[in-house]
């Protein structure tokens, strides 16, 4: 069975920085890509970050292009989202997930809160 489990949310001051890890079991992280996605409240759960499955490339949602970095660890099969000059817009639920053509291969987890105040 598929499944992903993030950790590593908490609360920040604004500029400040968290590190989310989305530990996965159940499949190889060399066959699948993995996605960071999020939501605010009142809004539609969004893509943030995703990495693909050789690991060599990844992509960001603008908003949050040179602040986030998404890498991976596949002996530890954990994917991690590195969160740098965190704004109060990046408060949300943060998801980790398996995304594709339609839909998505794994449950959706709990998630982990990021709240971003002063």
């Amino acid at each position: 069975q598929l499944r992903l489990v993030e950790s590593g949310g908490g609360l920040v001051q604004p500029g400040g920085s968290l590190r989310l890890s989305c530990a996965t079991s159940g499949f190889s992280l060399g066959y699948y890509g993995v996605g960071w996605f999020r939501q605010a409240p009142g809004k539609e759960r969004e893509a943030v970050s995703c990495i693909s499955s050789s690991g060599g490339s990844t992509n960001y949602a603008d908003s949050v292009k040179g602040r986030f970095t998404m890498s991976r660890d596949v002996a530890k099969n954990t994917v991690y989202l590195q969160m740098n000059s965190l704004r109060p817009e990046d408060t949300a639920v943060y998801y980790c997930n398996i995304p594709l053509i339609r839909g998505y291969a794994a449950n959706w987890g709990q998630g982990t809160q990021v709240t971003v105040s002063s």
